[in-house]
């Protein structure tokens, strides 16, 4: 299995995810007595917010390719980037790496295309639903993406930023969520939902929808695995 490096803390409670599950993972499918190798460099969340707050895109590529060339140093064959936002930069950080990166918005329009959905409902950081970096993918390939309404996504994003990347889930912000969803399946016809912060699943896992969900860290886990085993 080739070396795994996660360029993590973005956020940290995705990085645990992300950890547990591909060292489980990995152990099921190489054997019983196997776990994999894998080295994680954890960065900051909140400064990933604020390169992308002031547009400093330069910046962003730059401490996160420092943090790239440290898991190179460790060993790393092949690296991802623990959450959704990061990959704003993810075609400049791609040409400077000397080693694979795995996209997670690359991983999830493949299983996209796989589940055959047309429209699907974008939920995730501000920058996430706001730009264009993980909606343009999908409408090359056909596929429509919906963001929420201007004030949802002044809500989501202050949820994910004050409760979900510190570890905090509420009954009341998960039914606001879900609400959310609701109108954004009766107004516009989602057929599907994208979770696309790695921290949703804290909120979101477990609870019935009324929709096909594409849960981007599964999505990029499964993915990873692929690449490190092949």
């Amino acid at each position: 299995m080739k070396k795994l490096g996660l360029i993590g803390g973005i956020g940290p409670e995705s990085t645990l995810l992300y950890y547990r599950k591909l060292v489980y993972a990995a152990h099921e499918q190489v054997g019983e007595h196997f776990f994999p190798n894998l080295t994680i460099e954890s960065l900051n969340v909140f400064e990933v917010f604020r390169f992308c707050r002031t547009k400093d895109y330069d910046g962003l590529t730059a401490y996160l390719l420092a943090g790239i060339d440290n898991l190179i140093a460790a060993g790393a064959e092949i690296v991802a980037l623990t959450g959704n936002t990061p990959h704003i930069v993810f075609g400049e950080l791609e040409a400077q790496s000397s080693v694979r990166l795995v996209s997670i918005v690359e991983a999830t329009r493949q299983e996209a295309l796989r589940r055959t959905v047309g429209r699907i409902g974008l939920l995730g950081t501000r920058f996430t639903m706001e730009a264009d970096f993980f909606k343009e993918p999908f409408r090359e390939v056909g596929i429509e993406v919906i963001a929420p309404a201007a004030p949802e996504i002044d809500y989501i994003a202050e949820k994910i930023a004050s409760e979900l990347e510190r570890g905090i889930v509420k009954d009341e912000t998960r039914s606001r969520f879900l609400a959310i969803v609701e109108r954004m399946r009766g107004e516009h016809g989602i057929d599907a939902l994208v979770l696309g912060c790695t921290e949703l699943p804290l909120l979101l896992n477990g609870i019935p929808l009324p929709l096909k969900t594409l849960d981007t860290m599964e999505i990029h886990i499964d993915a990873l695995l692929e690449a490190s085993l092949r």
